[in-house]
């Protein structure tokens, strides 16, 4: 079984990946760490990969897909595993239907001004890389490291600008999964909205 985890960046799929692999004892599979291990690795598809990433380009489906099905063939996902990151298209999503893996997705549902509100305070110290959340995890003190005392600073990509078109790139093409994984009864939808385990228990109860 493959748990594909679907919703606007900064609702919660990293998170409720990592319980949800702890609690079903099989792996969480995140698309931009398995390509990075294949660079790293410089497997064919790999340096396949990394060409087009020197070159400031996307990387294909048609790589993405390969190192995906490397990996799902691997042992450590014998007994299934939780994609975040993937598919991320309808040509991915039908490519893995093509693998015959019982597969379902979760949809987390946040609201996009929630998910604005989430990443825009957000906080990363540039001297150890200790993570911070003005909301949820702040500093003790005022926007410097508990760890080392450096002046924390906010990601480009954590910036509101940023996140709005982040947001706008995931409606034309992720939506689209969404409503492909409804229409093959596959899908189940959860409101992503509360702390983690409050979250984590409604994941629960509806797989």
């Amino acid at each position: 079984m493959i748990i594909v985890l679907l919703g606007l960046p900064g609702a919660g799929k990293g998170t409720q990946g990592e319980l949800l692999s702890s609690k079903l004892g099989i792996k969480k599979v995140s698309t931009g760490d398995i390509l990075r291990e294949a660079v790293r690795k410089a497997t064919p598809l790999g340096l396949q990969a990394k060409e087009a990433m020197d070159k400031g380009e996307l990387v294909s489906d048609d790589i993405v897909i390969g190192i995906v099905k490397e990996e799902l063939s691997g042992k450590n996902c014998r007994k299934g595993c939780i994609m975040d990151g993937f598919p991320r298209n309808l040509q991915q999503a039908k490519e893995l239907e093509r693998m015959k893996i019982k597969c379902k997705a979760v949809h987390i549902k946040v609201p996009e001004e929630e998910v604005i509100k989430r990443l825009s305070s957000r906080r990363v110290c540039p001297n150890c890389g200790a993570l911070y959340n003005l909301i949820t995890n702040p500093p003790k003190k005022d926007e410097k490291c508990d760890i080392c005392g450096e002046n924390l600073i906010q990601r480009e990509d954590d910036r509101e600008e940023v996140i709005k078109e982040r947001i706008k790139v995931y409606k034309e093409s992720t939506e689209q999964l969404i409503n492909y994984y409804r229409r093959k009864g596959k899908l189940i939808e959860i409101n992503g909205v509360g702390s983690a385990k409050e979250v984590h228990r409604r994941l629960e109860v509806a797989l």
